[in-house]
């Protein structure tokens, strides 16, 4: 699944800063902190692979309950958030959080149990592409959207998506709204809780919400040794790993670098796909990814280009007084 994280959409939103020390060092030092970011999305789309794998044993609301459960178990354990000192306002945006990553992950799993891991990913990107646009107001990222629109026409088979399940179609579109409230709350919620507090609480909620859902899906399928050892493969290889190979990578790695590399994702989820699920692409789907992928990486280019402009900007203001 694309990702999801956090501090990958605030990159692209937010006219990143660069790291402390992304431009020192070697190139072994500089080529480091990709490799894990490639590494972590790598996981995420296999681990997506795998999710879907998993489907006819668990059903697609039964394996996202099970992603979340683990995934906010671990991360319990590991940040061991406080609850006390928060007022209504921070736990409000903490539960919109976690209901915007409950809506993103049960949409999309929903896709992909309808449509190639390839086309959802491309799909479900157009939120986080659409909120950098409306969020930058440049004229150029008008090119980008059009180009991203190219894409999703060729996606369709020239625009009617004859070829993909219209309700596939829906689900990864829904995804990528809610991964964009997703972005919005999850720059929210670092700013109002400490470290990755917020993000372990947000994850409780999201788990709580998909619970009965899963149980009414799923029903005693969802507790046996089988499904519960591959529901934590999904959630330690799309969720605990990339998490964690992220946050490594941009203590040493410019953020504008790091939501460009996210825009990856869809080639990602069609090499994991291929691979995993032998979902091949036709020539008309690679290059409407291609496209996509394309204008992604263009927006962010565009919105770190606009931040550094208003930095240079301010400074000159500074220095005249």
């Amino acid at each position: 699944m694309a990702q999801q994280p956090e501090v990958a959409g605030a990159a692209a939103t937010s006219g990143a800063t660069e790291a402390p020390g992304a431009s020192g060092g070697g190139l072994r030092a500089r080529l480091a902190p990709v490799g894990l970011v490639l590494a972590g999305g790598i996981s995420v789309q296999f681990g997506g692979a795998v999710a879907v794998s998993v489907m006819p044993r668990a059903g697609a609301l039964g394996i996202v309950t099970l992603r979340l459960a683990f995934a906010a178990l671990v991360l319990l354990v590991v940040c061991r958030p406080k609850l006390r000192g928060h007022s209504r306002a921070d736990w409000g945006t903490v539960v919109a959080f976690g209901v915007a990553m409950a809506g993103m992950n049960g949409l999309f799993y929903q896709s992909v149990a309808r449509i190639p891991m390839g086309p959802a990913v491309t799909l479900e990107v157009l939120g986080p592409l659409a909120l950098s646009v409306i969020a930058s107001r440049r004229a150029v990222n008008l090119v980008w959207a059009g180009l991203a629109l190219c894409g999703v026409f060729l996606l369709g088979g020239g625009g009617g998506f004859n070829g993909l399940d219209p309700a596939g179609v829906a689900y990864a579109l829904g995804a990528g709204a809610m991964w964009a409230a997703y972005i919005v709350f999850s720059a929210r919620t670092g700013r109002r809780f400490p470290q990755a507090d917020g993000l372990a609480l947000a994850m409780v909620v999201a788990a709580v919400l998909f619970l009965p859902l899963g149980l009414i899906e799923s029903g005693s399928r969802l507790v046996q040794p089988g499904t519960l050892a591959l529901g934590a493969v999904v959630a330690v290889m799309s969720s605990v790993l990339p998490y964690t190979l992220e946050l490594l990578a941009l203590r040493r790695l410019p953020a504008h670098t790091f939501a460009v590399l996210m825009s990856l994702e869809p080639a990602l989820a069609s090499i994991a796909g291929f691979l995993v699920l032998s979902q091949a692409l036709t020539a008309a789907e690679a290059l409407a990814i291609a496209l996509v992928i394309a204008a992604s990486m263009g927006a962010v280019r565009t919105q770190v280009g606009r931040g550094r402009t208003r930095a240079r900007e301010e400074a000159k203001r500074g220095a005249g007084r």
